[in-house]
This record gives structure tokens, sequence and C-alpha cells, in this order.
């Protein structure tokens, strides 16, 4: 595992998503909340990285700009290259729903919605054709083990299995990227360690580029690259090990 600030950025052709300058802020009553301080943040095709930090570090607002989620104040965030700020809507909408996978603490799905279904949406709204839809989502939803578990709705699933659809869903569009923020942070200790191998295991299998937000130290310390961040900044020490 390797420590990198923010001074040490990959570099190359393989660059897949980078952020420059990055700076958000909110309006709390009448102050204004600085979530991060002029961020350089970037990561290439394939890696695997963790952001790490305390509560409130901004490790979550990172993820959602670089998700296309929110917008930051000042910076600029490339996804391939392209300045995200200029996509039209539709455009980030594609980007968002196809080469953006997104795996959050609190789940988000929908609880209407059986595992297959809440699985096969992002492809939908990708107009891929039903048929196919279906065979990717009974696919992948085999693949994290919940074969058995298609029609069951949200409700009918323990937490660990509420994230392994979260999973399934965010993989059903094979992203260049899977954005997961604390997603084992609402399991127990072991069914948490099963989600990250799982991660892990499919991460490896399609080379997927990860980047997990994390303030566990077990799980950061899974990962080749670990960028730390305090009060909404990069630490600018780095401490290469081998």
């Amino acid at each position: 595992m390797s420590e990198m600030g923010a001074d040490m950025q990959p570099s190359g052709s393989r660059l897949l998503l980078e952020a420059r300058g990055i700076t958000k802020t909110y309006n709390s009553g009448k102050r204004e909340l600085t979530v991060l301080r002029e961020v350089n943040f970037s990561v290439t095709r394939g890696e695997f990285v963790a952001l790490q930090g305390a509560s409130g570090a901004g490790k979550s607002t990172l993820l959602h700009l670089l998700g296309g989620l929110d917008r930051p104040n000042q910076g600029t965030i490339l996804f391939g290259g392209e300045d995200v700020a200029r996509l039209s809507n539709p455009a980030l909408a594609h980007l968002r729903n196809v080469k953006i996978g997104f795996v959050f603490q609190a789940y988000h799905l929908f609880p209407e919605l059986n595992a297959l279904e809440n699985v096969s949406l992002p492809s939908r709204m990708a107009r891929v054709s039903v048929p196919e839809t279906m065979r990717r989502a009974t696919e992948l939803l085999k693949r994290v083990g919940l074969g058995a578990r298609l029609d069951h709705r949200p409700t009918e699933l323990s937490g660990g299995e509420q994230q392994r659809v979260a999973i399934a869903r965010a993989l059903i569009n094979s992203p260049d990227v899977i954005l997961a923020d604390e997603p084992n942070g609402n399991l127990d200790s072991h069914t948490g360690e099963e989600i990250l191998d799982l991660l892990l295991d499919l991460r490896e299998e399609r080379q997927t580029t990860l980047i997990i937000a994390t303030h566990d130290n077990r799980l950061a310390a899974r990962a080749p690259r670990v960028v730390r961040m305090v009060d909404g900044a990069v630490t600018p020490v780095a401490v290469p090990t081998n």
C-alpha cells in the first residue's frame, strides 16, 4: 500500500477521473461552510483507491462531485479528459448512468421494486432491450449470491443482501468507475468484510476503477493507494511503502 498526497498524482494517458483545485462551499444559515478546499485528486483506469478520513473530512462530498451528482464552486472535474461542467444535462445524465456506478452506505434501493427490478433500472434507463436487461440483472444477482432472491423487495432482505443488490445495480451498465461511499458502514464487521471482498473480486474480474470513501483503517489497508483527507483537504504528506 502507498499513501499519496496532493503533490503525488497519477500521470499519463490512462488517467480516467481528475479533480483540479476543487473547492465546495454550502450556505449554513448566515455563514458559509467550506467542505472542500482546493482538492487535487486523480485516478487511472483500473485503479483501486481508498479515500480515508474522519466523518466530516469531505470524502462523501468529493465522491459526489467526481460522480457528477453536484458541482464545485471552484475548480474542474475531468472525466476521460472532458470537463464535466461543460456537459449538457442529457450528456451528464448519460455519464452518471452508464460510465459511473454508485454504491451508497444507505443502499438507496426503491422499496416498491424487487431485487431484479432495482438492478435492472439503470439498464432500462439506458434503453437496453428488456430481454438483455433481464439477462444482465439476473446474471449479476447470481454473481453476488442472490440468485434465489430475485423477487424479494428490500424490506425482505438483510442489510448485507441489500448492499449486494446495490453493487449489482452499480455494475449493470459495465461502468468505467465505481464510487462507493462507506459501503460497509451500516453492516456488521463480518458482513462488511464480505461486501468488500465482493467489490474487490468484481473489480478484478472487470478491471473497473474503484474509489472507496471510508474511515475504516482495515478497509483502507486493502487499497494499493490511500488518499487521506482532513478538514476538506488532501493531506500533502506522502509516505510510499513496499
